[in-house]
């Protein structure tokens, strides 16, 4: 890898903000993205399985019993690995196990940087309202989605382990300022 490389890895809970994160960084940085979710809709659609939470669920926990809860690192590695040849910096989405965060640290070093996007429950559970591909729409609904994420997937691992952590609590500006801060100094 050459020197001066980057990989990013925006991470949180869902409805934290990441996504919001991540397409407001390649707006102004134009940075490739790796979305590590991508191999659970790629076995969907192989599967012939309906796009929603509990498939998406199911072929997630299949995956992880085959490959090991580092499954999506080891998946999407060779897409890393290729990006890093064009692209001096590049993100990570949907970073979620702390095996995933393990793997990527063991590869990369002090280049790979884990910046954690945070928020209230009752500001998520708001936002997941709202968004069109798969909402949540009630706080116990959330909060299964919370506890499957943190005692399924030790998700809570690379937040706490996050180089960086951005609260977003408020507007879309203040998040912006927040990932320009960061970015500053990466």
């Amino acid at each position: 890898m050459p020197k001066n490389n980057k990989i990013i890895a925006i991470i949180g809970m869902a409805g934290s903000g990441k996504s919001a994160a991540v397409d407001y960084i390649q707006k102004q940085h134009h940075w490739p993205k790796v979305y590590l979710g991508q191999p659970t809709f790629d076995r969907l659609k192989k599967e012939g399985l309906k796009r929603n939470y509990k498939n998406e669920r199911i072929v997630r926990e299949k995956t992880r019993r085959e490959l090991g809860m580092g499954a999506y690192a080891k998946l999407m590695m060779p897409q890393v690995k290729k990006l890093l040849k064009t692209s001096r910096i590049i993100l990570i989405e949907s970073l979620y196990s702390w095996d995933e965060y393990k793997i990527f640290k063991k590869k990369f070093g002090k280049d790979f940087l884990a910046v954690a996007v945070t928020a209230p429950s009752y500001i998520r559970l708001a936002r997941l309202k709202e968004r069109p591909i798969r909402p949540i729409k009630t706080a116990a609904e959330l909060m299964k989605r919370d506890w499957t994420e943190i005692e399924g997937t030790d998700k809570g691992g690379p937040i706490a382990a996050a180089d960086y952590t951005v609260i977003n609590d408020g507007s879309v500006e203040k998040l912006k300022k927040n990932i320009d801060l960061i970015i500053k100094t990466i």
